[in-house]
């Protein structure tokens, strides 16, 4: 696997301001009818990489009548992964697509989400998330594991085409044909299609081969992970919430999953630089005391009692100028990799399968490259929004003082007091995001 910036933990996005958006979210398609005229289409694609953004992308495209293959090269389809969240536009666009009810024995929604000290535990910021989401966003905001998730998404994808993953299928090259790509492995044989979308992380083979050669940027930030049993914890359980606790230079953030049984732990720390290939590199557990020392006791701890510690470096790059060449198009981490601060990485590649899906419905062969070109339009200013976003909300995390963060914090915890609403308004936007009907 790549190395990935798409480990999610809750968002507080409110704390930058940005206009509000009273959208609602149309019917996207019935997910029990694959349409006789689209079927008739006879259009294939292939998808490199099977994660969330690339199952999901299958699932949208055969859908709308698209025979699909996807193309993981893992030997399973099976994300070790850690938590993740999935916010109110992301479960609406699951939800259509005949995968929430898979879900539901697994994922967890929280009471809230929150900011704490992480020093004193003292509780900076509450938002509640617990049936309101559900009230303002016609959907909820919940908490699942990753692996939790791809399991749902492979089992529906499944379900409409049978045989459609081959794993164990490492790209090697990728080719434009006169109405299509070509697409190379190292132990499969050579296939083409109408579409490939390159799906495969923040160091995509996919994007390489199509633009060019470039690096991501290390953000000076290094993250800790690890999942605990809530029993092993013993009355040092973190609230049952998406909490963020902040610190100079470094953050922590505790979530749910599997049914609220188990506490995901992601805790971010500055540091000048990073060499390390990989994102699943065993830490030592003394390293990551070390870094949380002085800490609230809920945090050391889930660290003193974790079994495994893992770590990795945060990466990014800049927005690109373009997600296509012909009929070759990137989705997710490959397309707009982001930080982990919003809480968006996975639920902006299922936007993306999404919205890649309804511009190529009923497209004609000839037509692949221009409709790409419509999907790229209709994403880029939301995804590099999100971008940004996630970067100012990092630095804001790590205010190294308590009088630094009375002045970012304090008018939110205000607001959040006295007219919730606005609070919560700052987030429509995001969450009651309007996708096309497919």
């Amino acid at each position: 696997m790549d190395q990935r910036t798409c480990i999610q933990e809750p968002v507080i996005s409110m704390l930058v301001g940005f206009s509000t958006s009273t959208a609602h979210v149309t019917k996207i398609f019935n997910i029990n009818d694959i349409r006789a005229g689209d079927r008739n289409l006879n259009l294939k694609a292939i998808i490199v990489g099977g994660g969330v953004g690339g199952l999901t992308a299958a699932i949208c495209l055969r859908l709308t009548g698209w025979d699909v293959h996807v193309y993981e090269k893992a030997t399973k389809i099976s994300e070790t992964g850690a938590g993740i969240q999935i916010s109110p536009n992301g479960i609406k666009i699951l939800d259509e697509i005949g995968v929430l009810p898979l879900l539901e024995e697994t994922l967890f929604e929280p009471d809230a989400i929150e900011i704490r000290n992480g020093l004193s535990g003292r509780q900076l910021i509450n938002l509640p998330m617990g049936g309101y989401a559900q009230a303002r966003w016609n959907a909820r905001y919940v908490q699942i594991h990753r692996a939790d998730l791809v399991n749902g998404l492979r089992s529906r994808l499944m379900h409409l085409a049978p045989s459609s993953i081959t794993t164990n299928a490492e790209v090697i090259s990728v080719m434009h044909s006169p109405l299509g790509g070509v697409v190379t492995f190292t132990s499969h044989p050579e296939q083409q299609a109408n579409l490939v979308i390159g799906a495969d992380g923040i160091r995509s083979v996919v994007r390489q081969k199509i633009l060019g050669q470039d690096r991501p940027q290390f953000t000076g930030n290094m993250a800790w992970r690890t999942t605990i049993d809530i029993d092993k914890l013993g009355d040092l359980v973190p609230p049952p919430t998406g909490c963020i606790w902040t610190g100079k230079k470094k953050h922590a953030v505790t979530t749910r999953i599997r049914a609220g049984q188990m506490v995901n732990f992601v805790g971010i720390v500055e540091q000048p630089t990073w060499q390390e290939e990989g994102w699943l590199i065993k830490g030592c557990k003394e390293d990551a005391l070390l870094d949380f020392k002085g800490w609230d006791p809920r945090i050391t701890n889930l660290i003193e009692n974790a079994v495994e510690l893992n770590r990795w470096g945060l990466f990014e790059r800049n927005p690109l100028a373009k997600w296509h060449v012909g009929h070759i198009a990137l989705l997710g981490d490959a397309a707009h990799a982001m930080l982990p601060s919003m809480a968006q990485g996975a639920v902006q590649s299922i936007e993306d399968a999404c919205v890649l899906a309804s511009v190529l419905k009923s497209c004609p062969k000839n037509k692949i490259s221009d409709q790409l070109g419509k999907y790229f339009r209709k994403r880029i200013a939301r995804t590099s929004k999100v971008q940004r976003i996630s970067k100012r909300n990092l630095r804001l995390f790590h205010k190294a003082t308590a009088l630094s963060q009375l002045t970012w914090y304090g008018p939110i915890w205000i607001a959040g007091k006295t007219i919730p609403t606005i609070v919560q308004g700052r987030l429509d936007w995001l969450y009651d995001a309007e996708f096309p009907l497919l």
